[in-house]
């Protein structure tokens, strides 16, 4: 077979015609060309998000939810202007297209709600940031880190390194707490009972101590120490510290724990274990009748 007759096959395999919308034919070339663009935008905003989010973006002075935003944002302008550059090589009219859309809107009512409202969630929490990459946050009983926001679902990174993927819909229809939304720092409320039998004034020198020779206590706020109520067999003191990272607060946790522990041991303040006193009365013979 020549050259010409193979050309000429394949011509004509392009342009048979698979279907038609409102009369306006589309043959398996245009198909072809469509799909080919259209998967080289995706490309093109997929390739465009890393370049501008690694390498770009960050030579300014943005904070990484910032650049993450405007990174997925272009790709998306990217692609959205790739899917109508690509219907034009299918050849149909807007008029069409207007059909094709609407008939993909009555399918998205019935069968795609789910993905219609994370969707939309999506583009809610990427142009008005309740939360950002990076952000430390709470969703039910899940705490963790958001790592990357995707246009139907957020990835968290949990504390046990695990990874979550929750729907967005979650951050827009649910009570969401954002540990670190614009402010990273925190006020660490750390705990502690001591003996009635305590010199008050010198629990009170010790838990200053404690706070002002930690080095992540932040000076301003200043620290502040709460007798905050009389319990069973101890007072109950709260020591009241602002750290600069929340992200931080079980570990600082940790070491004002074991310096309070150590501090009282200096001077010898006691910390007491809940205790309970017995008496014990001597049986009374209970009256009783003899038959």
């Amino acid at each position: 077979m020549e050259l010409q007759d193979i050309l000429s096959a394949a011509q004509d395999i392009l342009e048979i015609e698979i279907f038609s919308v409102q009369g306006d034919p589309v043959t398996v070339g245009s198909l072809t060309v469509f799909f080919f663009f259209f998967i080289g935008f995706l490309i093109l905003g997929s390739i465009a998000r890393r370049v501008l989010q690694g390498k770009i973006l960050e030579r300014f002075d943005l904070a990484p939810g910032i650049q993450f935003t405007l990174a997925r944002i272009t790709q998306y302008v990217i692609v959205i202007l790739g899917v109508l550059i690509s219907f034009q090589f299918l050849e149909i009219n807007l008029t069409s297209l207007a059909v094709i859309f609407g008939l993909l809107s009555v399918g998205i009512g019935f069968g795609l709600q789910n993905i219609t409202a994370n969707f939309i969630s999506g583009l809610i929490i990427m142009f008005e940031r309740p939360i950002t990459v990076g952000d430390r946050v709470e969703v039910g009983e899940l705490e963790g880190d958001v790592i990357e926001i995707s246009i139907r679902s957020t990835k968290i990174r949990a504390m046990n390194n695990t990874y979550i993927i929750v729907p967005n819909t979650q951050f827009v229809e649910n009570n969401v707490v954002n540990l670190s939304h614009g402010d990273p720092t925190f006020r660490l409320h750390i705990h502690v009972g001591v003996s009635y039998t305590s010199d008050l004034d010198k629990v009170l020198k010790a838990l200053n101590e404690v706070a002002n020779e930690h080095p992540k206590v932040m000076k301003h706020p200043k620290h502040q120490v709460h007798l905050k109520e009389f319990g069973d067999s101890a007072w109950e003191m709260e020591l009241r510290v602002w750290i600069p990272d929340v992200k931080d607060r079980y570990i600082l946790r940790n070491e004002l724990n074991q310096a309070i522990v150590r501090k009282f041991a200096d001077y010898s303040i006691e910390i007491p274990f809940p205790q309970r006193d017995l008496h014990v009365r001597s049986s009374v013979e209970l009256p009783f009748q003899k038959k």
